[in-house]
């Protein structure tokens, strides 16, 4: 059965992958903070990451994000999910894969889980 965090880090990723800015800024704490390989920097607080995804869903195609092995643990009005992203989409017209243990971070706020922190650690492809 899917928990809780698992199904909002599920709806996190679907809004981006529609290019849904508003529903990823509505998931969103003041307090957020993120950082993914486009961005390459930490964004801290809801305007900033509300500007980013705004700013990104105009530059960013095609975007397909699937999430994998998904560990979920709620403390309190705190829960963290661990997971692994595996994502495809095209920026400045060259398609990229990106393989990245992610950690997603939520914190309950009127009975809804919103997100706390979003931390995407992309790694390079293995040598063979």
């Amino acid at each position: 059965m899917i928990g809780a965090l698992d199904k909002a880090t599920r709806q996190l990723f679907e809004a981006l992958d529609r290019k849904d800015a508003e529903a990823l800024n509505q998931s969103l704490t003041q307090d957020v903070q993120g950082v993914d390989e486009i961005s390459r920097r930490w964004m801290r607080g809801a305007d900033a990451l509300g500007t980013y995804f705004r700013q990104t869903m105009t530059m960013v195609q095609d975007i397909h994000s699937t999430v994998n092995d998904v560990h979920e643990t709620v403390h309190g009005e705190i829960g963290v999910v661990t997971c692994w992203l595996e994502q495809d989409y095209i920026l400045g017209g060259k398609r990229t894969h990106v393989s990245a243990p992610t950690t997603v971070a939520f914190r309950r706020e009127s009975d809804a889980w919103k997100t706390l922190l979003i931390h995407s650690v992309p790694l390079p492809p293995e040598e063979t």
